[in-house]
C-alpha cells in the first residue's frame, strides 16, 4: 500500500484525538514482560503517527525522537508535545524508516508500534543496527481492534457481514518474524499476545473507526465521502449498539528483540 495514505491533515488529527491511548499499557506490559524498573536515556519511536506511542515510550525513557513519513502526522507531533522545549524531551523528524540518518549507537531502545506492516526490513534492519547502542531493545508491537463486543454477538455479525463487507481490508504486509529471517546481530527474545479492552460510547467508536485504513482507502480513492461514511456507521450500527457505552476487544502483539554485543 502506498505509504503516504496517512499524509492528510484530517487523518492525523483523526488519530491524535480519537484513537484509545493503550500504547501506555503495553508499555506496562513491557515493564512486567522484559524489566519491571527498566528506563532507557535514549529512545526512538519508528513510525510514530501523531505521538501516542512516542509518549508510551517518553514513559521508560529520558529523550525520545519520533519520525514518521507523513509531515502532517509530524505537525501534529510538535504541536501537542512541544519539541521546542528541551527539557520536556521529545524531538520529532519527518523521514521514511529505511532513510532515517543519525550518528552511530544513538538509541537504547526503538519502538515501532503499528508501522511494521508498511516498512522494508531489508533495509531498515541495517540501518538501525548503526543506530543502536550494543545491548539495546527493539521493540516492535501492534493492536488491532477485533469483530468481539462484550455481550454481543449482534455486534460480531455486523462487523462481518456489514463493516469488512462495506470497507473490506486494504492489502498490507502482515507476518511474525522469525529468527533466521534476521540478521544476526538482532535475537529474539520474546514474542507474546494479548487482549485489550476499551469502552467506547457510540459516537466515540464511530470517530475512531473513522481512522481504520480500510475507510481511509476508500475515502481517498473517492469511493465514498467521508460524511456519507460517517452516516453509515450510525445507520447501520446504531441498531446494534444499544445505549451507553460498550466494552470492545482489542488484540496485539510485542516482539522483544534485543541487539547482541
Amino acid at each position: 500500500m502506498n505509504d503516504r495514505l496517512f499524509d492528510q491533515k484530517r487523518i492525523a488529527e483523526g488519530y491524535a484525538k480519537d484513537r484509545p491511548y493503550l500504547h501506555g499499557q503495553i508499555v506496562d506490559m513491557l515493564r512486567k514482560d522484559w524489566k519491571p524498573d527498566c528506563f532507557y536515556r535514549n529512545g526512538l519511536d519508528v513510525g510514530c503517527g501523531s505521538g501516542l506511542s512516542t509518549r508510551a515510550l517518553k514513559q521508560i525513557c529520558g529523550q525520545v525522537t519520533g519520525v514518521d513519513v507523513s509531515a502532517e502526522m509530524i505537525a501534529v507531533c510538535k504541536a501537542l508535545y512541544n519539541p521546542n522545549d528541551q527539557e520536556n524531551g521529545y524531538r520529532f523528524v519527518c523521514v521514511k524508516a529505511e532513510e532515517m540518518q543519525e550518528e552511530a549507537a544513538v538509541y537504547d531502545i526503538v519502538s515501532v508500534a503499528g508501522a511494521m506492516n508498511w516498512i522494508e526490513e531489508n533495509r531498515f534492519l541495517p540501518k538501525l543496527r548503526q543506530m543502536m547502542e550494543p545491548g539495546g531493545l527493539l521493540f516492535v508491537y501492534d493492536f488491532w481492534i477485533t469483530d468481539r463486543m462484550r455481550g454481543s454477538k449482534a455486534y460480531t455479525q455486523w462487523y462481518q457481514t456489514a463493516y469488512l463487507r462495506h470497507f473490506p481490508k486494504p492489502p498490507r504486509k502482515e507476518r511474525i518474524w522469525k529468527q533466521e529471517e534476521l540478521p544476526d546481530c538482532f535475537r529474539i527474545m520474546k514474542q507474546v499476545s494479548y487482549e485489550l479492552v476499551h469502552l467506547f460510547d457510540l459516537e466515540a467508536f464511530i470517530r475512531f473507526m473513522m481512522t481504520q485504513s480500510n475507510v481511509n482507502v476508500r475515502i481517498e480513492k473517492g469511493e465514498i465521502k467521508e460524511a456519507d461514511a460517517k452516516n453509515w456507521f450510525y445507520n447501520s450500527l446504531a441498531p446494534v449498539w444499544g445505549t451507553g457505552s460498550r466494552e470492545l476487544f482489542f488484540e496485539g502483539y510485542s516482539w522483544y528483540v534485543r541487539l547482541e554485543k
